[in-house]
């Protein structure tokens, strides 16, 4: 029932009460809706101060914060405490540009039960080679974001790009070479040709991305011919290993038979010079008793005889006297005595 139906009984306009009751209705709805407004308002400074504190934020050490202002790059911010306008006038995204990121072609790693595991990709492993065999690779690509900004607007999803040009390059590098300096030998080359090409074309993409390591994880020959081309393999090391084996021992048994060369050579040599200054020596020395049996032939052929049977009997003792005139051969057996031993007889 309305304030008006509460009249007298022919009702008639309200009474007093009745007025003192509506005044205060509309009082306690006044209050209300004040306190409403209140509220409101303060609701709306809260959210006010909120959202434009939405536009604080920190950029780590590593890190540097692309500003987008309606999806326009307008600025980058280096590590500390930061702000922009909020959201959606501004936003921004934080880039790590410090961690060395990896990527995988041919394989990827995964979490396990048991730690991680390595998954072959086919279809980007196998690749065809210079020789028109087929090799299985596998590559692992080490890069860094070197300019946030290059990184977020010049390419649509970078990693996927870096992906499909890493393949595009390692393809390349493996198709200018046969299957043997893939697999083995030049296994160094196909990386550095890799990272080289792959360098270049994330330069001309602009990307802000560079390549700090290229490694080859796998290189070998598909399952189906494994078997078959290790065992080539093997006969090539065995050959290979065969003709270091000789060239080791040519170089081991030359240089001995050139220095043996050389010692008997120098052996002959001295042998010559010796036999040479003997010869000459002993010319000399005929010459010189020459020239003195010249003067004194008597003593000279005296001389001669005693050295010449001093030489023939060098192991026989002697005992050299001269001759008197009694016929008596004067002989004293003085090795005796100091012996100890007495002679049985005395030649006379």
């Amino acid at each position: 029932m309305s304030v008006y139906d509460r009249g007298g009984p022919q009702g008639g306009p309200p009474d007093d009460e009745d007025n003192e009751d509506f005044g205060e209705m509309l009082r306690q709805t006044r209050d209300r809706a004040k306190r409403l407004q209140r509220f409101i308002v303060l609701g709306v400074i809260v959210a006010a101060v909120l959202w434009i504190g939405s536009g604080v934020y920190i950029v780590g050490p590593a890190e540097q914060g692309v500003v987008l202002q309606f999806g326009r790059h307008v600025n980058t911010t280096s590590p500390g405490v930061n702000y922009h306008l909020p959201w959606p006038i501004q936003n921004v995204v934080i880039v790590d540009i410090a961690n060395v990121r990896r990527a995988e072609i041919g394989q990827r790693t995964v979490s396990a039960q048991g730690g991680q595991e390595t998954r072959r990709i086919l279809e980007e492993a196998l690749m065809l080679t210079a020789d028109e065999n087929i090799v299985e690779v596998g590559l692992l690509v080490q890069y860094r974001v070197t300019d946030a900004a290059a990184f977020v607007f010049n390419v649509n999803n970078p990693e996927a790009v870096l992906h499909t040009t890493t393949e595009v390059a390692l393809r390349s590098a493996v198709g200018k070479m046969p299957i043997d300096g893939v697999i083995t030998e030049r296994r160094a080359e196909v990386q550095e040709n890799t990272r080289a090409y792959l360098q270049e074309l994330m330069d001309e993409y602009n990307a802000g991305i560079s390549i700090t390591d290229v490694r080859l994880q796998v290189a070998d020959a598909p399952d189906q011919v494994r078997d078959a081309f290790h065992e080539v393999v093997r006969a090539r090391e065995d050959r290979e290993r065969k003709v270091n084996e000789a060239q080791a021992y040519r170089e081991d048994v030359v240089p001995r038979a050139r220095g043996e060369a050389k010692r008997l050579l120098e052996q002959a040599q001295a042998y010559r010079e010796e036999r040479v200054r003997s010869a000459r020596g002993e010319s000399e020395r005929f010459l010189s008793i020459l020239e003195e049996y010249r003067r004194a032939p008597e003593v000279t052929r005296e001389r001669m005889y005693i050295e010449a049977v001093e030489q023939a009997m060098a192991d026989v003792e002697k005992v050299l006297i001269t001759p008197t005139d009694s016929g008596v051969l004067p002989f004293l057996p003085l090795r005796s005595l100091q012996s100890g031993t007495q002679p049985s007889s005395v030649s006379q």
